[in-house]
């Protein structure tokens, strides 16, 4: 008998109307628990807010969507590429995926599509990277099945939480991205 085949994953932007899917993760603390917001959102007053006020004027947020084509309008996590103010050559990418989509290759697969699709995007981009919680291994793995290549740890680089936490450094050169994805 086959396998069956890994779910399609896209990214769409935000909507409003994705308040009631992206509270599933925001508010479950499996998922934010290497997060660094110290007050997790909740209910769904925040988070709309948080969609209108922090995502949708955000430069580069998107939302994971995994299934067929009808299924691929409803976010199941998040992906984010922020600009390094000093640097302009080098973004920071961030991955939130809901607990019951964990283990099933999609938050690599999602890592793999912003690597595709940042570069041709912001070509002055050079250097795209992310962290990951020492502790979250799951998170590592993802980045390097993504192609990003581990740098090493970062001894207290984050506060989470209200504690300093060791992360792993990963990246991808806009002058390998084609040759490793």
């Amino acid at each position: 008998m086959a396998e069956p085949s890994p779910p399609k994953v896209t990214l769409r932007k935000f909507d409003l109307s994705d308040v009631d899917d992206f509270l599933k993760w925001a508010s479950d603390p499996r998922v934010t628990r290497y997060g660094r917001y110290d007050t997790p959102i909740t209910t769904r007053p925040e988070a709309l807010a948080h969609i209108r006020d922090v995502i949708l004027p955000h430069p580069w947020f998107r939302a994971i969507c995994v299934g067929d084509d009808d299924d691929n309008k409803r976010a199941v996590g998040s992906i984010s590429v922020d600009p390094c103010e000093s640097e302009k050559c080098r973004a920071a990418m961030g991955c939130r995926l809901a607990y019951e989509y964990w283990g099933k290759g999609i938050a690599a697969r999602a890592v793999e599509a912003v690597v595709k699709q940042i570069f041709e995007e912001w070509p002055h981009l050079m250097r795209l990277e992310a962290v990951a919680d020492v502790e979250n291994v799951a998170s590592q793995r993802s980045l390097e099945k993504a192609g990003l290549m581990r740098e090493g740890l970062l001894r207290r680089y984050v506060v989470s939480k209200g504690r300093a936490r060791d992360v792993v450094m990963y990246s991808v050169l806009s002058s390998s991205s084609s040759s490793k994805l």
